[in-house]
């Protein structure tokens, strides 16, 4: 009995969700998550062989997955994305935006490419996945779209100017999309990680300043990604998340922010 409410409530049986920055560390468990979940999942990014490699994983746990090849800021590509899903799967019905960079070059020397480059990647991508796959998710009668934030949208950190920026524009986008889409029956949420060792992190950190870091989150520790799995799919359920849109879930261990 309780597992059928549980399953009723938060299953993802007979949806397709699209993952896009699937083949990273934080999308990689969201996709991971989703199809355990139940849903058929596509596994979008650039690295093949790390898409295949989910891919295998997914399917291996006894879910359903495919790679898909895309480049996130090139609108043909997200268009391509839809359709090569649509084909197989029939629909769209979750999309997680999840592609994503960070720079830690210090404010005075931030060159103008280096902003232009973190913007689109992890702005630009999001706008093109919400207005492409909503429009999609709209004439189907309706979905669930789930941005990827940040802690940083909202809490002062040093050294990651641009990213900071971005992710604090992709919680205002969805805000903004979810009014757009909301009498359409599209959902549009974000997601907002604190500090998880996801390939970006890793790059621009220093274990002095993980330190740092873990001394201003009460939990004392970085998160697992896996840890993501429980807010996304409430978030991109249609019975458990059915009055939740334009929100923000934050995941961080009650991060306060710091100076690092």
């Amino acid at each position: 009995m309780k597992h059928d409410y549980l399953h009723e409530l938060f299953g993802l049986s007979g949806q397709t969700a699209v993952v896009v920055g699937g083949t990273g560390v934080l999308g990689g468990a969201l996709a991971d998550g989703l199809a355990a979940a139940g849903a058929s999942v596509v596994v979008a990014g650039r690295n093949a062989e790390r898409g295949e490699i989910r891919v295998a994983a997914i399917r291996e746990a006894g879910g359903n997955g495919q790679f898909i090849a895309v480049n996130a800021v090139e609108r043909k590509s997200i268009e391509d994305l839809l359709s090569t899903t649509v084909q197989k799967y029939g629909s769209a019905d979750i999309l997680v935006n999840c592609a994503g960079v960070n720079s830690s070059i210090p404010y005075d020397e931030i060159p103008d490419d280096d902003w232009d480059r973190v913007l689109n990647t992890n702005l630009k991508s999001t706008h093109l996945g919400c207005q492409i796959f909503g429009r999609h998710m709209a004439t189907r009668g309706g979905g669930a779209i789930l941005n990827i934030g940040s802690v940083s949208a909202d809490k002062p950190l040093s050294k990651v100017f641009a990213y900071s920026a971005s992710k604090a524009a992709v919680v205002n986008y969805t805000q903004n999309v979810a009014r757009e889409l909301a009498m359409k029956d599209v959902r549009v949420n974000v997601l907002c990680p604190g500090f998880f060792p996801a390939e970006q992190n890793r790059k621009i950190l220093s274990p002095e300043r993980i330190s740092q870091i873990m001394g201003q989150t009460p939990m004392d520790r970085f998160g697992n990604p896996h840890e993501l799995v429980g807010a996304a799919v409430l978030l991109c359920s249609k019975n458990a998340g059915s009055f939740i849109t334009g929100t923000s879930i934050y995941v961080d261990g009650g991060f306060t922010g710091m100076r690092i």
